[in-house]
């Protein structure tokens, strides 16, 4: 089996473009995998297309040997653009190799350790402005079967916050909390917005409504920045989606910077690097709960690693996303009583409709974590993910 060609398909959902990529034999066999980076879709579909010259006439199964091939021939080895890319590339061998063979990646991957993995909702507050509507989308979500909720409730902090919009992350929090009631496990996401001192304060000021975890404090580029937040917080910290290379993972668990770690299966390298990462983590006795709030393709990718490593934690999905999200994409996914069962399908399980990507053209977006639109930047309403 040879690969003879390597197409990409971009389509816009409304606050981002999902970027996926094919990768076609000559035995009528193809791989599906998903490189979506937020706000640089161009780039990371240019990262793409370089790589099929290097591809086209390779052998699919030779997996490994391919990514490190790519990797040391890329001169420019680190990044999100570049380790996106050869994500999605991972992720698409190991389908053509999967579907080749009649089994799931994750055996591939070394086999299943569990049967199922609980999920945590991302996305369900899209449309939230006050407290009260961050309540009662929290109580839609909890209805779908949710046991565990997730967002930014940080509006425009930027490195510091004034005491009033301290004030109001806290009363957004304490509204949620007292929704959904005590059984369900709220984890806040910073997005890397804060400096030291504030994320301290702000650590502590949410200690009393017992958080999973609060993620990504401060700016990534400190991992000892990250390591002072823990320190001084009670609440545990959640961190790693930003940090793209086994060398930056490494420092991160050495410093004990982070109580759960959180790779992301495309931007860290594909599913067999975050696999690696995973073992070092276990070494250290440091739980998985990888990022993974994009695409359909993405999320299979992730379900393939979750169930495939010791020490995964939780799983993030998007909860509601635009109604146009399945027609991208058939997939086989099973959610029961909040959590995903392991997948059954050879592959990854999920097939591309090609055609579909075209009616969704490109569309530019802004970062949105600094002028307050994050709530607002995807959908106000939408279609439910699983469990319809």
């Amino acid at each position: 089996m040879k690969i003879t060609g390597l197409k990409t398909f971009v389509a816009n959902v409304s606050r981002t473009n999902f970027v996926f990529v094919k990768l076609y034999t000559d035995e009528g066999i193809d791989g599906v995998g998903e490189a979506t980076l937020e706000w640089k879709t161009q780039t990371v579909v240019a990262a793409l297309e370089e790589l099929e010259r290097v591809l086209v006439g390779q052998d699919p199964f030779r997996t490994d040997p391919l990514i490190e091939q790519l990797h040391r021939d890329s001169y420019w080895r680190t990044g999100a653009v570049f380790r996106t890319a050869l994500g999605a590339i991972d992720a698409a061998l190991l389908d053509i190799k999967g579907k080749a063979l009649g089994v799931p990646v994750f055996e591939l991957l070394g086999g299943k350790f569990r049967d199922r993995v609980t999920c945590y909702a991302n996305h369900w507050f899209f449309g939230a402005v006050e407290p009260e509507d961050y309540a009662a989308r929290a109580k839609d979500a909890v209805a779908m079967g949710y046991t565990a909720l997730k967002w930014d409730p940080f509006e425009t902090a930027d490195m510091e916050m004034s005491l009033a919009a301290r004030s109001r992350t806290v009363d957004i929090v304490a509204a949620v909390r007292d929704a959904v009631g005590p059984g369900i496990d709220l984890m806040l996401d910073v997005h890397g917005r804060l400096n030291v001192p504030t994320a301290i304060a702000m650590c502590r000021a949410l200690e009393p409504y017992d958080l999973r975890w609060i993620e990504e404090p401060t700016p990534p580029e400190s991992i000892d920045a990250l390591v002072e937040v823990r320190r001084n917080s009670r609440v545990p910290i959640a961190a790693g989606e930003r940090l793209f290379e086994p060398q930056r993972v490494i420092e991160a668990l050495a410093k004990g910077a982070v109580d759960v770690l959180q790779p992301d299966v495309s931007h860290a390298g594909g599913l067999s690097e975050v696999k690696r990462m995973a073992h070092i983590a276990h070494a250290h006795l440091i739980p998985l709960a990888p990022h993974n709030p994009v695409g359909p393709v993405m999320n299979a990718m992730t379900l393939h690693t979750a169930v495939a490593i010791p020490n995964m934690s939780i799983f993030e999905t998007v909860s509601v996303d635009v109604p146009w999200r399945k027609e991208l994409v058939r997939e086989t996914l099973v959610f029961e009583q909040g959590d995903l069962l392991a997948p059954t399908a050879p592959g990854l399980g999920v097939e591309l409709i090609e055609e579909a990507c075209a009616r969704f053209p490109y569309e530019p977006y802004d970062v949105p974590f600094y002028d307050g639109s994050l709530n607002t930047a995807g959908i106000a309403t939408g279609a439910k993910v699983m469990g319809d």
